[in-house]
């Protein structure tokens, strides 16, 4: 199967650099071109002819609407997932009606954005995505063992969390990075709950295993002594370690 190909026009070089990562890590994407102006964006996108543009609506010298309009004018097909820090029903009927597939509203959940895609070109990932779906379960089965292991109970809400916390630092591991910003807002986009929520869930799953004093199962499964039994690792340390060791089995 083709890959989507994608153009991201966004003047936030940090958010198109994570956003370009992150799809570097999905099977079925490939960016290929970004611009940070308006006017760079329509000329990326009519060199690269991509499937799909992500535009920022807020640009400089063009904004999304302009981009949109002066692409299909010269000849583009490519299809349009919009974003936007500035809420409200017309302005985002006005995105769609100048093209736009889908309008999403800052800051946006890569696993949303990579949902939305999906939507968009359903035939086209459907192998992929199966491929994704085999993927997905046995990583879920790693750190289900894991967890097993270090003694976090499945029924608390810090483990749901705490996995899809992990999940996306394997995908995206610069997230770890904006932990506060970016990771625990998208967690609780995936769950319908607040960053704050999911904060202090996962700091009481992780103080639940430290609690059960199983600090020589946790050295074991890393093959080093990574803690002592006074020590206790910050939300992000563990979602790091973990996401770490993932990445080095499906290396």
């Amino acid at each position: 199967m083709k890959d989507i190909s994608i153009v991201i026009v966004d003047d936030d070089p940090e958010f198109s650099s994570s956003v370009k990562f992150f799809f570097a890590g999905e099977r079925g994407y490939k960016v290929v071109g970004t611009a940070e102006s308006g006017s760079e964006g329509v000329k990326e996108i009519l060199k690269c002819e991509p499937d799909l543009v992500i535009l920022d609506m807020i640009l400089p010298e063009t904004d999304g609407f302009e981009v949109m309009s002066e692409a299909r004018l010269g000849g583009s097909k490519a299809k349009f997932i919009v974003l936007s820090g500035i809420a409200g029903d017309e302005y985002a009927s006005r995105a769609i009606k100048n093209g736009a597939s889908h309008f999403m509203l800052k800051p946006v959940s890569f696993l949303s954005l990579k949902n939305r895609i999906d939507e968009l070109f359903e035939n086209a990932v459907a192998e992929p995505r199966t491929l994704r779906l085999v993927q997905n379960r046995m990583l879920d089965e790693r750190i289900t063992n894991i967890f097993i292991s270090v003694g976090i109970p499945a029924h608390i809400k810090g483990y749901q969390f705490l996995r899809e916390a992990i999940k996306m630092a394997v995908a995206c591991p610069d997230i770890i990075n904006s932990i506060t910003k970016r990771l625990y807002p998208e967690v609780a986009d995936r769950f319908d709950t607040s960053a704050s929520k999911v904060e202090r869930a996962i700091r009481h799953a992780i103080e639940v295993a430290w609690n059960k004093g199983k600090i020589e199962n946790i050295n074991q499964i890393f093959g080093v002594k990574v803690y002592s039994g006074n020590e206790k690792p910050t939300n992000g340390e563990f979602i790091a370690l973990v996401a770490d060791k993932m990445l080095i089995e499906c290396a």
